[in-house]
């Protein structure tokens, strides 16, 4: 049996591979976090569903693997890509739990949010980059100010996912002052509100502005380097060529 690890992109389904359609397709029973089957359910109507809510995904898992395990072809679903904060590691490890099984996993990519907020905003990502989540619920919060710190330092272009949530509604504004440290006030940044789904907006500024923005847990953030500049009201770090 197959137990499919899909990555759905941002959110519309122009969005998603071919292979991701055909995975679920192909699948009897789709499992996800239930804002993200939500994205899919015209094209999952008469499968079985399982979802569950967030901090729940140990338990997705299981259920996921016991299905396949059953008999099934399963897919279980993410945002964006299923192996860049997804689920795709954390099925593999359950699944290894599990002995005398015939279950074969394939992760299948989709579009992580740092690309599709990345061609949102213009091209800031066409040099060395970070992505950086600001939970801290599974990483202490010193780890992710030290990577701020040495990223920034370092002269990454950084993108922050999870910027923002009601139990952490002061992270950017904390992350920005930790940034501000190795870069100006004035570095050029951006965000993008619900990539590819309703209610889409983004916002180009700078980063002592981006420091009191108002972002959450659908928000993409993209913090420039001293490269990053505005070109014809988009955000483009420059690779160096000669133009």
């Amino acid at each position: 049996m197959k137990l499919y690890v899909v990555g759905l992109g941002p959110g519309e389904q122009s969005q998603m591979t071919v292979k991701a359609l055909e995975a679920i397709k192909n699948s009897d029973t789709i499992v996800g976090y239930g804002v993200y089957v939500d994205l899919i359910k015209d094209i999952v109507e008469g499968k079985e569903i399982i979802t569950t809510p967030m901090k729940k995904e140990v338990d997705r898992c299981h259920m996921a693997v016991k299905a396949a395990i059953s008999g099934k072809n399963v897919s279980m679903v993410s945002s964006g890509d299923a192996g860049i904060y997804g689920m795709a590691g954390l099925v593999i490890e359950v699944l290894s739990e599990y002995e005398n099984h015939n279950v074969e996993v394939e992760v299948i990519p989709g579009i992580t949010a740092a690309s599709s907020a990345s061609s949102v905003l213009g091209a800031p990502l066409t040099h060395d980059f970070a992505v950086i989540s600001l939970s801290d619920l599974l990483t202490p919060w010193e780890h992710i100010e030290k990577r701020l710190s040495l990223a920034s330092e370092a002269g990454f272009v950084i993108c922050l996912y999870n910027p923002s949530s009601k139990k952490r509604a002061d992270y950017l504004n904390k992350a920005c002052e930790i940034v501000m440290k190795n870069l100006p006030k004035d570095t050029p940044c951006g965000f993008v509100k619900n990539i590819a789904r309703e209610g889409q907006e983004s916002v180009i500024l700078t980063l002592e502005e981006l420091k009191d923005a108002k972002v959450d847990m659908f928000t993409t953030v993209v913090i420039g380097n001293r490269t990053t500049k505005i070109v014809d009201g988009k955000l483009v770090t420059p690779r160096g060529y000669n133009i």
